[in-house]
This record gives structure tokens, sequence and C-alpha cells, in this order.
């Protein structure tokens, strides 16, 4: 397994020791440094159909590869956003299903695919969205979480209630599925909207403290976007 060390608390990176001949994978622009014996190759990643999955997940269309030459390497991924980056061992049949986003790195031989909800409704009102993803295989995996990340293991037939937006990832046997809020009173006075997400075990459950959807309209009533500006500048409001 590759060597690694994760630093920067609230902002954090993890920075990797590859041994000669080790790979890390990773998307499109996600590398931040790394030492001059590190060897880069673009590729699709499995051909047309892995790219236009990887579309769809919201993902960059090519991944890159990392190689290390030589001698050990040193080669770093930061988080694009305030959070965790969480380790996850990946194992034949204990495969981790994420969010769009959440995929950071991983060792080259872990697959990276598409996975759909098997109901509608699950990707429309879950607010994990239509289609998330799953890495399966056997290696080491980074997941970037937006905020604090809160883990749970949760037994044959456990489940927990989660907030539309905070479910991080999950691990292959557990499922999920969509509660509708009881109550008109609940519905439109409570806050919380229609639907909470429902996972159910056995398995682990990765939870995110700040989903950086809910961050984005927290801030956006203070932020002006310019229109018919000249310098298409944008307006900070602090305050009201």
């Amino acid at each position: 397994m590759i060597e690694y060390v994760i630093e920067g608390g609230n902002l954090p990176v993890v920075i990797c020791y590859p041994k000669p001949g080790e790979t890390l994978v990773t998307e499109s622009g996600a590398m931040s440094w790394m030492s001059p014996n590190m060897k880069m190759s673009t590729n699709t990643g499995g051909g047309i159909k892995k790219l236009f999955g990887r579309m769809f997940s919201g993902e960059s269309l090519f991944i890159n590869e990392y190689t290390a030459m030589m001698e050990t390497g040193t080669i770093a991924f930061a988080s694009s956003f305030p959070g965790s980056i969480i380790p996850y061992r990946v194992t034949p049949g204990n495969g981790i299903i994420v969010q769009k986003k959440g995929f950071l790195a991983m060792e080259k031989g872990l697959d990276l695919s598409v996975y759909f909800q098997k109901k509608l409704s699950r990707g429309f009102f879950g607010g994990e969205g239509f289609i998330m993803q799953k890495i399966s295989g056997d290696g080491l995996v980074f997941l970037e979480i937006d905020g604090y990340c809160k883990e749970y293991e949760l037994g044959v037939g456990e489940s927990i209630i989660i907030d539309t937006g905070y479910l991080a990832a999950m691990t292959e046997g557990c499922t999920m599925d969509i509660q509708v809020v009881e109550g008109a009173k609940n519905i439109f006075l409570g806050g919380e909207g229609l639907f909470h997400t429902r996972v159910t075990g056995p398995g682990k459950v990765y939870i995110q403290s700040m989903p950086i959807i809910h961050t984005a309209q927290a801030i956006s009533p203070y932020i002006n976007i310019s229109n018919g500006r000249d310098d298409g500048g944008i307006n900070i409001r602090l305050g009201d």
C-alpha cells in the first residue's frame, strides 16, 4: 500500500510517497505538487464508456496517472473545499459509493464507475443526485468530504436518517431510500424540506457537516453578480 500523510486540518492535503513503479490515479487538475521523478500520463481511464460515465457523474473527462520513476516519489492532492480527506481501503466485495466530486485520488488498479440510483425518486429527491460514483477492486482511495466527516457503522437492518445533501459516501453493502417528511406542519414550518435520505446497513456511512451546495445557498444573499457592468465584476455585500 502506498505510504501517505494527511495534513492541513480543515484545509487538508494528502501527501503520498509512492515507491518506484507505483501509480496514483486522479481526475484532471487535482495534483497540487510533486517531485521531479513523478511521470504523468493522461488517458480516458478505460475507453469511451468510462469517459462518458465521468461526464455524467460531473468529473473531468480524462484522468491523470502519476508513476514514481527510479526512486520513491512525492505527490500531493489538496482538497478543493474546506473539509476532510478520508482514506478508504477498497477490497473485493467491499467497494464504496460516493457523491459526485467526492473522488480525489486512488491507487491504480481500482475501478471508478458510474453508480445509478435504482429508483428515479431517490436521485431526484434524495439530494445526493441520480448519479453517484462507485469505486471497487483492491486498493486505497482518498475521498474529499465537505466539512467535518462523521462515520457510522450500521448493522444488518439498522438505519440512519440523513437530511438531503449530507450523505457523502456509503459502503456498497448499504442501501439508500427516500423518506417523506410526515405532517403538513412539519413540511411547511419545519424548514427541513419534503424528503430525507434513509440509509440502511450493513456497512459504513460517511456524513458531511457542510455540503457545498448548502454553503453556496447560505452566502448567495450576500453576493451580487453584476448585470450589465462593463467590468463584469462581482459585488459582495456584507450585512443588510
